[in-house]
């Protein structure tokens, strides 16, 4: 049963997607990682493929950037596609020098300015949402085995990449406590507990607001190993 947005049958899709912004990402991981990846979905260009990992089945799907793009691909896979767990394997800005490039987040809380739980279901909580927490004590307990540090905390989910008061962020760093920003965790974490799914955010730090460092978009794309790595074997 197709949907607007991702032309698949229900048994087409694995109970748990690994979910990257980036559709090439997506396509990275399944070349490198899945076994009998098959291709389900090529709607605007947003891959979507399904395979075994250590023999276990499971999907990899890009979202796009920003919540409106990810509130729409996790919302058809938990309603029409009977999808269970949507990981986010994404990238972010440091919002601390307590955190270097490639250091691998997991995110407790997002935090947002945006009004799209609001408007998506009416249910106005108040500016933070928070993943499963069943998966990220798996995900943390993965992490140790796999001997991956990692630093969980608040994750700000930004609507606008381009902020005119770039000194902005460092007035929600300290009042919300965040310690990094990306733009799509929010809404999928509102998505799962509206469908009664599970969600969690993973994510590895591309750039800094504070030193300015930053990756290349090939380093984005290919380099984030640990984090792929961790979401894998959650499956």
């Amino acid at each position: 049963m197709s949907t607007p947005h991702i032309k698949a049958e229900k048994g087409d899709i694995a109970r748990t997607v690994l979910m990257p912004g980036d559709p090439l990402r997506a396509k990275y991981v399944a070349e490198n990682y899945l076994e009998n990846a098959k291709l389900f979905n090529t709607v605007r260009n947003m891959f979507g493929y399904t395979g075994t990992y250590q023999g276990k089945r499971i999907s990899v799907m890009g979202s796009g950037m920003g919540m409106p793009s990810i509130g729409i691909y996790s919302y058809e896979l938990f309603k029409f596609f009977d999808v269970e767990n949507i990981i986010r394997i994404g990238s972010c800005g440091a919002y601390t020098d307590q955190i270097g490039l490639y250091d691998v987040l997991l995110a407790d809380c997002a935090y947002s300015e945006s009004t799209y739980a609001a408007v998506q279901s009416g249910e106005d909580k108040g500016p933070y949402t928070y993943p499963s927490k069943s998966l990220n004590e798996r995900i943390e307990a993965i992490a140790e085995d796999l001997g991956t540090p990692i630093t969980k905390g608040t994750i700000h989910s930004s609507d606008v990449f381009y902020r005119e008061n770039f000194e902005e962020f460092k007035r929600i760093r300290d009042e919300h406590w965040a310690i990094a920003v990306e733009m799509e965790a929010f809404a999928l974490f509102h998505n799962a507990q509206v469908t009664g799914k599970n969600a969690a955010t993973i994510l590895t730090v591309s750039d800094s607001l504070v030193t300015q460092e930053e990756t290349s978009p090939e380093e984005r794309q290919n380099a984030f190993t640990n984090m792929m790595e961790i979401a894998l074997r959650l499956a």
